[in-house]
């Protein structure tokens, strides 16, 4: 007797006896003793029921569900921003947006179709353009007086360093980092202005979204909706007129990508959690322009594809110029596993055919998973220069949210 030959274990038996006696116990070749019988498990039953199927990449809990409408959703086109015109009734900049109704009225209003346009704007601007591309020089006034900003809060993280903490996120020196910004950001935001300038006043406006361009002091976090105050303070500054549609180039390749680095270091540095990270199904645990403005810069390279982000070689060699390489090599770094588990979202873009099909993609997705979702757009602020929408009742009365100012505004 084999193991091989298990009918030689036991005398054939008829079928209709094979249900009422058991058969007997294998043994095995070696030593003669039982083995596991060859008979079939019991069946599953409500007390035992089978295993649920996990999959590998099973979708997370806040995984994109919108995916058919963004596709066939049109591509955001560049529009020109409208400018400021006096006289100026610069305000406090509030929150409005708690509803989708809301979203469905800011998007649908002046002021959120031109916001839309000017990222649309500045990602045509740099189209096969590389970061070490030379600019006009020396660059306009705001610009420079921008980037001086920029490294002074750069200069700030090494003068406050992190503190000793246990916690995987939320080092506490962050919080004196950003104290000392709101203390020092209204004489920040002032030299950006030429000087006795009349648009000083436009300060106040202003400061509200530079604080919220850098992370959140209480919760010690950084997202998307940071990252977009800080998109609109580069608006109202466009509406203001101090930059021209002419510096968008060097707005995206120098202060953007200053922006970006500074970032990066805030990140590491006080190891501010994701703000309404998507996991595994986002992009990026904290940013999204950098992919809209990196993958505008590929549009027609010659030889660098979507799928090229799968090359080291190129990621090590050409992420000083490109934006969104150097953003796949950042999830790289600091995430472990295969790519494809851990970051399936840019996997799956990586099979797109070309860049211009990523590039429309990533507006499209930008307007649908940031500036359409209530969680982000709730702490989005509305002032003079991006107005809040307000409708007009039918017998002339100016009709405000309850929340806002509680009562009507009737004509003259």
């Amino acid at each position: 007797m084999t193991d091989s030959d298990p009918s030689a274990a036991s005398p054939p038996v008829s079928s209709s006896s094979a249900t009422d006696t058991p058969s007997p116990p294998m043994l095995c070749a070696a030593c003669a003793g039982a083995t596991a019988s060859w008979s079939s498990p019991p069946p599953w039953s409500d007390s035992s029921p089978p295993p649920a199927y996990r999959p590998i990449r099973a979708p997370a809990i806040n995984a994109p569900t919108a995916t058919a409408s963004i596709v066939l959703a049109p591509v955001p086109q560049p529009l020109p921003v409208p400018p400021a015109e006096p006289p100026y009734r610069f305000e406090i900049p509030s929150k409005r947006i708690s509803s989708p109704d809301d979203i469905r009225r800011f998007h649908s209003s002046e002021a959120g179709r031109h916001f839309v346009g000017f990222v649309a704007t500045l990602s045509r601007s740099v189209r096969g353009r590389k970061l070490s591309d030379p600019v006009p020089s020396p660059l306009p006034a705001p610009l420079s007086g921008l980037l001086s900003l920029l490294h002074t809060l750069a200069r700030w993280i090494d003068e406050i360093p992190p503190l000793p903490h246990a916690s995987r996120y939320g080092n506490p020196a962050y919080r004196s980092w950003h104290a000392r910004l709101t203390d020092e950001g209204h004489g920040l935001v002032v030299a950006l202005f030429p000087p006795s300038d009349e648009l000083h006043p436009a300060a106040d406006e202003l400061l509200p979204y530079l604080l919220d361009s850098f992370g959140n002091a209480y919760r010690i976090d950084y997202g998307t909706g940071h990252e977009t105050n800080f998109a609109a303070f580069l608006y109202c500054l466009a509406r203001l007129g101090l930059i021209k549609e002419d510096d968008y180039p060097a707005l995206v390749l120098r202060v953007f990508a200053t922006y970006l680095d500074l970032m990066r270091r805030l990140q590491i540095t006080y190891s501010l959690e994701p703000a309404g990270s998507h996991g595994v199904w986002g992009l990026d645990d904290y940013h999204f322009l950098p992919f809209i403005f990196g993958s505008a810069q590929l549009i027609d390279h010659k030889y660098m594809k979507p799928k090229s982000i799968h090359n080291q070689d190129i990621l090590d060699n050409f992420s000083n110029d490109y934006m969104y390489l150097a953003c796949v090599g950042f999830v790289k770094k600091v995430k472990k596993g295969v790519f494809a588990e851990h970051s399936p979202m840019l996997d799956d873009i990586s099979g797109v055919p070309n860049w211009s099909k990523v590039n429309s993609g990533m507006l499209k997705m930008y307007k649908a998973e940031v500036l359409e979702k209530v969680p982000i757009m709730q702490h989005f602020l509305f002032g003079s220069l991006i107005k809040w929408y307000v409708r007009i009742h039918p017998f002339g009365m100016v009709v405000y949210k309850m929340s806002e100012l509680s009562f009507h505004l009737v004509h003259s």
